[in-house]
């Protein structure tokens, strides 16, 4: 069994968990592949003993038969693993070592549980939806899938932004606000959920459509089928307005539409037992938290 770990970056406090991988790894005859960067930095900057672990780059092309990739980091840092994932075609879990953990969410603690359940084939799958940026699809060449939404901002100025949205053609609202979220199910807990977007569980067939400071009040979020294409033209004072996807962005100049659609490839999620969506919301959210409860 092969399993790749990718991380973007390694602190101090993430040690034990490389530390604890490292044995667990080498108990349970797994071979390991690690990121450049991350055995870089182990090495250069911790003094592990890294120089004979094979490692990867910019994809994982040169390193076949990989069964896991396995994210060491945050949600950002799961979110950036994505396209190592979907390129090879891969399962992607994640280890939390950072804040709220909703994709990334095996603890230190469970971890040696959670890579044992792995080898004994104890887990489903999810495949997560990504939303495709069809145009321009030259902006982000490298990646232009978002697992997590789709946000045009202002920018330049303290004036809000117009956008004008189209679904499958047909006007759906001018948006008079600070920006708007597009966001796949899996986003719904995200940045989507911040602004006051639902939360939908991440098997829902939909696209959340979430304004960010709307001007109109009674402007509300709203959830389409992902089988539509959405249409944004951004209208504004100054020049530029911005487009991020997940954790890339780029200015775009106001004349640029904007066309998205749900992407035909999806992002295969490791899930073990007792990490449910609906646990991971009581654990993360703190539902019920309470002490009537």
């Amino acid at each position: 069994m092969r399993i790749a770990v990718y991380g973007t970056e390694v602190r101090e406090d993430f040690l034990p968990v490389y530390k604890k991988l490292f044995g667990l790894f080498k108990a349970n005859d797994i071979e390991l592949v690690l990121s450049e960067k991350i055995r870089s930095e182990l090495h250069s900057v911790f003094k592990m003993k890294t120089s004979e672990i094979t490692c990867f780059q910019n994809n994982l092309d040169s390193c076949p038969n990989i069964d896991l990739l396995l994210s060491v980091g945050g949600d950002g840092t799961f979110l950036s693993a994505a396209p190592y994932a979907l390129n090879m075609n891969i399962p992607v879990a994640g280890v939390n070592c950072g804040r709220l953990g909703f994709l990334a969410d095996i603890t230190v603690e469970n971890l040696e549980e959670a890579i044992l359940q792995f080898i004994q084939d104890e887990y489903t799958l999810e495949q997560r939806t990504l939303l495709e940026l069809i145009k321009p699809n030259t902006l982000f060449p490298e990646f232009n899938y978002a697992m997590n939404e789709l946000t045009v901002h202002k920018l330049d100025n303290s004036s809000m932004i117009k956008i004008v949205t189209q679904i499958n053609g047909e006007f759906l609202s001018n948006y008079w606000a600070d920006g708007l979220i597009i966001a796949t199910p899996t986003g719904s807990t995200a940045y989507s959920l911040s602004v006051g977007g639902p939360i939908i569980t991440p098997e829902l067939e939909g696209i959340i459509i979430t304004p960010i400071a709307s001007h109109n009040l009674t402007v509300r979020p709203v959830v389409v089928p992902d089988d539509v294409e959405i249409e944004l033209s951004v209208e504004g004072r100054g020049n530029n307005f911005l487009v991020s996807i997940d954790h890339r962005s780029a200015p775009l100049d106001f004349s640029t539409i904007i066309r998205i659609r749900k992407a035909s490839v999806t992002v295969p999620v490791v899930k073990f037992p007792g990490h449910s969506f609906y646990s991971t919301l009581r654990n993360k959210l703190m539902w019920g938290a309470d002490k009537r409860n």
